[in-house]
């Protein structure tokens, strides 16, 4: 088994004290030897860290008895080396840029699909009731270089920001259909889901993002890697890391 356990896990959730939060967060992440990044905002929290199982997990467990963070759930994976540099808190204005002030997902979700659910939709080609259902890339166009579902839909963005004017762009092709919105975690594509709904689409996010459906369902309907944030640089449908 490799030495270093890989988290990551988002929660939309109101913290009025990020910034107060910061210095207790970094402190005791370097006191559980771990190296990573933590974004912290009114809207919640954002964390990839590695390092020792038992600090990895003990720093979770502190973080789930702060009653506000207590719903945070982690997608784990292993690795041989730390693939961070450094310890990084930061304070941003949201947790995943959109600059939509209005989609504020801690008030609300939109409904999610479990993978094994989706799975059983992409076998029999359409949904339970019997509609298309449309794969929405969410991610920035170089992480779906890397691999993506097998039809998805990808509209070349760069930056998330520019997904609301895409999503305008292509709202009729996407009418009378089930789209499910899908990104590496679940962070984009639940602010994504959020604002195809208000835009009139019926749209869903994928729970737990690829990496959830990685975790429990494997590589099925799936073609090449998954970009992450470190290191490793990409994970296969196994979890493993590139190379």
């Amino acid at each position: 088994m490799p030495a270093v356990l890989n988290v990551s896990a988002y929660l939309f959730t109101r913290l009025e004290d990020p910034a107060a939060l910061r210095p207790v967060l970094r402190e005791r992440a370097l006191a559980a030897g771990l190296k990573g990044t933590i974004l912290l905002a009114e809207e919640g929290i954002n964390l990839f860290l590695a390092g020792e199982a038992d600090g990895v997990r003990g720093f979770v467990d502190d973080l789930r008895a702060d009653t506000r963070l207590a719903a945070l759930t982690t997608k784990e994976s292993w690795s041989a080396g730390q693939p961070f540099g450094k310890m990084l808190v930061k304070v941003k204005r949201e947790i995943i840029r959109m600059d939509r002030p209005t989609i504020r997902p801690e008030a609300g979700r939109a409904p999610a699909v479990a993978p094994a659910t989706l799975r059983r939709w992409l076998d029999q080609g359409h949904d339970d009731d019997g509609r298309e259902v449309v794969l929405l890339d969410t991610r920035n166009a170089f992480e779906v270089g890397y691999g993506t579902f097998r039809g998805a839909v990808d509209w070349g963005i760069e930056r998330f920001t520019q997904f609301p004017d895409a999503a305008a762009s292509h709202r009729d092709d996407l009418a009378g259909k089930t789209v499910v919105s899908f990104c590496t975690g679940g962070i984009r594509c639940e602010k994504a889901a959020i604002h195809l709904r208000e835009e009139g689409v019926d749209a869903f996010q994928l729970e737990g993002g690829i990496l959830g459906y990685f975790e429990h369902v494997g590589g099925d309907h799936w073609a090449g890697e998954c970009f992450v944030f470190d290191g490793r640089e990409a994970l296969s449908p196994d979890l493993a890391p590139r190379g």
